[in-house]
């Protein structure tokens, strides 16, 4: 196996091993707290995170299109023939 597999590998095994250990610190966390939270934070909460959805697809939508109509190209310069 040549050696830049070897650190791909290496690096996607440290970075998997800091997501666990991210992921088991998250879950500590919240169950260690008793802290209830109400209808209107669960609605903030809902609608916090459809909002940012809809921000993020738009934007998305937006890139693609003008990437389709030609508004990401450098401007042209049109001279008339002499």
């Amino acid at each position: 196996m040549p050696r830049r597999h070897m650190a791909t590998i290496a690096l996607a095994l440290v970075l998997f091993g800091l997501l666990a250990l991210a992921v088991r610190f998250m879950f500590s966390a919240w169950t260690m707290t008793d802290a209830r939270m109400s209808g209107h934070g669960w609605t903030a909460l809902v609608l916090g995170v459809v909002m940012s959805l809809i921000v993020g697809c738009g934007l998305m939508a937006l890139m693609f299109f003008s990437s389709r109509r030609g508004y990401d190209e450098p401007p042209k310069l049109d001279r008339p023939e002499e």
